[in-house]
């Protein structure tokens, strides 16, 4: 397994509960943990206005996680966060 270091950034839909945006960021951290990764760091930015519309949402909860994984398994991190319900745009940086 060839472990890379990532950044993730990720935008959770901004109608979300407070307690309940920490629940959306276990989630995203186990998906990177079931994939046999590891988060480092989660850097959360707080709610921020989009510079475009996206689902008809025009803020969003930005945060930025320092990650580990294997490079095979990048794809598949990213195939789940599309159909992930809390997250609304995704990005992941080697």
């Amino acid at each position: 397994m060839a472990m890379r270091d990532y950044e993730l950034m990720y935008i959770v839909r901004p109608n979300i509960a407070d307690d309940e945006l920490t629940g959306a960021t276990d989630k995203v951290d186990t998906m990177i943990s079931n994939l046999g990764g590891s988060v480092s760091e989660n850097n959360p930015w707080g709610k921020r206005r989009l510079a475009y519309p996206i689902e008809k949402y025009e803020d969003g909860y930005y945060i930025v996680s320092k990650i580990k994984l294997d490079t095979a398994r990048a794809r598949e991190l990213e195939s789940q966060l599309k159909i992930s319900d809390d997250v609304i745009r995704h990005i992941l940086i080697v």
